[in-house]
């Protein structure tokens, strides 16, 4: 695989319209190229690179819009707690037809409904007895048509109706076929008929295995809130995975995210743990020196950070926010997309936004001073610094000295 190739991410997304053909929903489905189909070896690490691709990675908006995603969840994957990390509101759990009906899948499946999600029955073509209790669980019914004869399809419906769920006609090839499904009283439909899968690419944010590994043991081994802030600086990438997480778990609530801290504390240890597992699945045997952009932007949020504290002494909050626009400011660079499409669902603070969007506040003299630094430009870096009245050149140099001596230090260990 070249190198450009090994740094996009794919996922497969086929519409599922209503009767009047409007969209109610995404299948979302594994892609390892930008060719439309997959190779699955294994079911975990398929589901669970789905989930790291269209929550975090690429984010739920860019994903599925206002829409909902229906996700392919196998035996193992049911029984997973990476589940637990997708908003309730935005997922259908679809369980494949070779997951057996066993008690513990059975009691597994009613704990899922307690805790608010949808689930699904993939590619019914029969009743059979065992599946009863499955069946009387889930609110969408996905019926397979393609095996079944025009009278099959009717018996099977009239069996289905009377239990009240929703039905979805799935693998519709023709008019022939959708208008069969619409007088048997199907609800949704899904298939080429409609549309193919499409793909969705971006480009990944590089972090490697060990900084994963490295952050879960200090989790397991409850490491405090700031340890575990000073573990995520040197990790742009990771840094603003996190940040769409929390917001993607967080849906409905309206809190700014104001610093790396306070994203861990509105996600939780408990999810921050669940999320890095499923990074750990995602990536698989990924390995690999990092981004050079990615150590830049470390060492541009380190430089703002401390430009920050010398400004205002113990004001913590600006120092946090100087570090987060620090870093972001360089994503665009690393993802391919205009910084207002990134900032926009991650749920910054309003200084944060504005000094990566327009440039303005405090957070965005520092940025500029920041910027001007790096290449040398002088005349800029003396208009940023006329804005701040309070840094001059011997803390530039003081902060850029201790910004690249951290950032050296992140290169090492990242090495070792």
């Amino acid at each position: 695989m070249s190198e450009a190739a090994a740094d996009q991410l794919f996922l497969g997304r086929q519409p599922i319209l209503d009767r009047d053909q409007r969209l109610f929903a995404y299948e979302l489905l594994f892609r390892n190229g930008s060719r439309n189909f997959a190779e699955v070896t294994d079911g975990v690490q398929a589901t669970a690179t789905v989930i790291a691709n269209a929550f975090t990675e690429l984010g739920v908006e860019a994903a599925l819009g206002n829409c909902r995603g229906f996700i392919n969840v196998d035996e193992q994957c049911l029984f997973s707690d990476m589940l637990e990390l997708l908003p309730r509101h935005a997922v259908v759990l679809e369980i494949l037809e070779t997951v057996p009906p066993t008690p513990a899948v059975i009691e597994r499946c009613i704990a899922l409904k307690a805790a608010g999600f949808t689930l699904a029955l993939d590619d019914v073509v029969q009743l059979e007895p065992e599946f009863a209790e499955l069946l009387s669980l889930v609110e969408i019914v996905k019926v397979d048509i393609q095996p079944l004869s025009r009278v099959q399809l009717m018996q099977l419906v009239m069996k289905l109706k009377p239990m009240g769920k929703q039905l979805l006609a799935e693998k519709v090839d023709s008019r022939e076929q959708m208008e069969q499904c619409l007088k048997l009283g199907f609800t949704l439909f899904q298939g080429y008929f409609f549309a193919k899968p499409t793909i969705i690419s971006g480009k990944k944010l590089d972090h490697s295995q060990l900084s994963l590994m490295k952050l879960m043991g200090m989790l397991l081994g409850d490491a405090a809130t700031a340890e575990l802030e000073a573990a995520l600086k040197p990790e742009p990438g990771l840094t603003v995975n996190l940040l769409r997480m929390t917001n993607s778990v967080g849906a409905g609530c309206t809190e700014e995210i104001t610093s790396l801290g306070h994203a861990i504390t509105v996600l939780g240890r408990r999810q921050l743990q669940r999320w890095l597992q499923l990074l750990v699945f995602a990536s698989g045997s990924q390995n690999g020196a990092s981004n050079p952009l990615l150590l830049m932007a470390a060492t541009r949020g380190r430089l703002m950070e401390l430009l920050a504290a010398e400004l205002c002494p113990g004001d913590a909050a600006l120092a946090d926010q100087a570090f987060m626009a620090g870093i972001m400011s360089l994503m665009p660079a690393l993802v391919g997309l205009p910084i207002a499409d990134i900032v926009a669902p991650l749920g910054l603070t309003a200084n944060v936004r504005d000094a990566l969007c327009a440039g303005t506040g405090t957070l965005g003299a520092l940025l500029r001073i920041a910027e001007s630094s790096e290449d040398g430009d002088l005349l800029r870096l003396t208009q940023a610094l006329a804005e701040l009245p309070g840094l001059g050149p011997k803390a530039i140099n003081r902060a850029q000295t201790q910004a690249l001596q951290w950032a050296n230090e992140i290169g090492q260990e990242q090495q070792a």
